[in-house]
């Protein structure tokens, strides 16, 4: 594990661009890792990366968001918010959700959970945003200073 965080943290460092590209691909990333799109949040994250112009590694890299241990807790939120908009949200089975069992209880049950992951993945893209770009502004400038030197 340490191993895997040490080369996440290295593959970040190395991404390419200005920071607001870079916390939009970012941002993208995290927000789409928050809707119930698993497995397919790194493709999906990619595809808004590219509609919104930004970074697509650094989308990929906030995807990672979704993962075995925070699934649980995304999906469990999501299905809290979607009952609000749904009264059909109960035929799901909480306790075994996954993308293909919101699937086979319906295209209403699937567009319901996906709005209340959408509202759930707002302030988490956010917050992704603006860390990211205060994180590679800090970055950029530390390179400068190093050039500088040199």
């Amino acid at each position: 594990m340490k191993n895997y965080l040490e080369k996440l943290k290295k593959k970040i460092k190395n991404l390419q661009g200005d920071p607001h590209y870079i916390a939009l691909g970012m941002a993208a990333g995290v927000f789409i890792a928050i809707t119930p799109t698993f497995p397919l949040q790194t493709f999906f994250a990619i595809g808004l990366a590219f509609i919104l112009k930004a970074s697509k590694a650094a989308a990929a890299i906030g995807s990672l968001f979704s993962n075995p241990l925070t699934i649980p807790f995304i999906y469990w939120g999501s299905y809290k918010i979607s009952s609000l908009f749904s009264k059909n949200i109960s035929a799901l089975n909480i306790k075994k959700i996954s993308s293909a069992e919101m699937i086979s209880c319906g295209a209403d049950i699937a567009a319901a959970m996906f709005a209340g992951g959408a509202i759930l993945g707002i302030i988490p893209a956010f917050i992704a945003y603006f860390i990211t770009k205060k994180v590679f502004i800090k970055i950029r400038n530390l390179q400068l200073i190093r050039e500088k030197k040199e």
